[in-house]
């Protein structure tokens, strides 16, 4: 501990304890927006299962050849290969032993158990090194929550430890233990994910997992390649505790509060989280809750006292809860249709279903709505698969100003919105549509909230002009194709 906190304090950064919290992360000096607070390659990591497999290495998908012996990971060229091997070696002869049923089995959950152990068999024998920031003692160090999971949990951690104790076949292995260390997994392993915040693999990063919850954060989780950045978002100042979201913050309260319960057992009391029962009420209403039928009105709906409809806070107009019922069931069939088309990548008919239940929602919903928000999502990539690019623009107008009403100003997901309007704008112009070009102040949003690996403020650097004539356009989109 007293390693870590001498590292830290290089940084700006020390380790606090609260009885409310436990440990905290706190500056020691002041951090302005977009600066780097600190940073953390993972104590272990692994790809996610998809399609499209990716390198164990760099998570690079394409080009890729599978390990020759046990026929588990990939690398995309030898470079990747051996900076794992020191650990795949051993991963590899514990596979190797494995039936091909039980190797077509083995979750990115428990590989990412296995080279845990086999990291801090290795770093106990020398082979790999320690470092303050690198060390098993931190993984030791994180809260389980044992106590606060159910049986049947338990019951799935201790079948999974045991099927760990079998590739790892070490007669001094502890079930309860590897037990314990799935519960850590579960609360404090953070999802990878690329520039563009798709989801690329699973890493366990001890010091990052220090950093408390707030549903109205002052830093944000970022990524280049595997390496944990955290960002600030505003000004902290010195002795200000570090926060990040842990879950989506594009909720209301009580939804929020609780997926925070159920996955990481606490109750937030952000301010976001302390509003009062009033607010509470009008902001799930709005978020979760539906339209008055008036059209010129933005009142939100609540149940009567009667309990026989909603009835509109601003005019006072009633709607049934028949009429309710029987739009949620046409909205619901039309989803389950499209969504049975986008599985099945007719993109075509998934557009028209996604509309129907876009015009539905827009007789149910709240303007302000998450559903609604979400089916606009929805036909922004689906739009964008089909190379609608003059669609997919509009519908990006309309997702941007529902991001930042629900997200905080400084986010990743609205500076991928804005980045998305720049690329769509671009191709709208080279479609001679509509001139389009993005404002300095976005482009400084996308440049805190995107990694520079990503190359999205490579990029976007030089893009704050409106595009006015081809030459220009060229160079405008040399800059935003990927």
């Amino acid at each position: 501990m007293e390693d870590l906190q001498r590292t830290l304090a290089l940084t700006g950064l020390t380790i606090s304890t609260t009885p409310e919290k436990g440990r905290c992360l706190i500056s020691t000096r002041n951090f302005l927006p977009g600066e780097v607070i600190i940073t953390q390659e993972p104590y272990v990591c692994v790809p996610n299962n998809s399609s499209e497999p990716k390198c164990d290495g760099c998570f690079k998908s394409g080009n890729l050849k599978k390990c020759s012996a046990c026929q588990v990971p990939w690398y995309c060229g030898s470079t990747c290969q051996k900076s794992e091997w020191k650990l795949h070696r051993l991963e590899c002869q514990a596979i190797a032993g494995l039936s091909k049923e039980r190797r077509k089995s083995l979750t990115p959950s428990l590989r990412l158990m296995v080279r845990l152990y086999l990291k801090r068999k290795l770093q106990n024998d020398r082979v790999l090194q320690t470092t303050a920031m690198d060390n098993y003692n931190l993984v030791e160090a994180l809260v389980d929550h044992m106590s606060d999971i159910e049986e049947k949990q338990l019951v799935l951690y201790a079948q999974m430890a045991n099927l760990v104790n079998l590739i790892l076949a070490w007669p001094e292995s502890n079930i309860k233990e590897i037990a314990q260390n799935f519960s850590k997994l579960a609360c404090n392993a953070h999802t990878i994910c690329d520039g563009e915040l798709r989801p690329l693999g699973t890493g366990l990063y001890p010091v990052i997992s220090i950093i408390n919850h707030s549903c109205s954060p002052n830093a944000i989780l970022v990524f280049e390649r595997q390496r944990a950045v955290i960002r600030a978002v505003e000004v902290i100042p010195q002795g200000t505790e570090v926060f990040i979201s842990y879950i989506e913050t594009a909720e209301s309260t009580t939804t929020r509060q609780k997926a925070l319960k159920e996955q990481y057992f606490f109750t937030c009391s952000c301010p976001s989280c302390r509003k009062g029962i009033y607010m509470e009420v009008q902001e799930s209403a709005i978020l979760e809750g539906y339209r008055c039928k008036a059209d010129k009105c933005t009142g939100f709906l609540l149940r009567d006292p009667d309990d026989e409809g909603f009835v509109c806070q601003t005019c006072g107009l009633v709607r049934s809860k028949e009429e309710i019922l029987n739009i949620s069931t046409d909205v619901k069939q039309m989803e389950d249709k499209a969504s049975k088309f986008l599985s099945s990548g007719n993109y075509l008919e998934a557009s028209v279903m996604y509309r129907n239940v876009e015009q539905l929602q827009l007789k149910l919903c709240h303007p302000f709505s998450i559903n609604l928000m979400r089916t606009k999502e929805s036909l922004l990539k689906i739009l964008m698969e089909l190379e609608d690019w003059k669609g997919a623009l509009t519908y990006c107008r309309y997702v941007l100003p529902a991001y930042q009403r629900v997200y905080p100003e400084i986010h990743p997901l609205v500076g991928l919105q804005y980045y998305t309007c720049g690329k769509l704008e671009c191709a709208s112009v080279l479609l001679k549509t509509t001139p389009g070009k993005l404002s300095t102040k976005q482009i400084w949003f996308i440049c805190i909230t995107s990694p520079a690996s990503s190359g999205l403020t490579y990029r976007l650097t030089n893009v704050c002009y409106v595009v006015s004539d081809i030459s220009c356009v060229e160079r405008y989109y040399s800059h935003l194709v990927i």
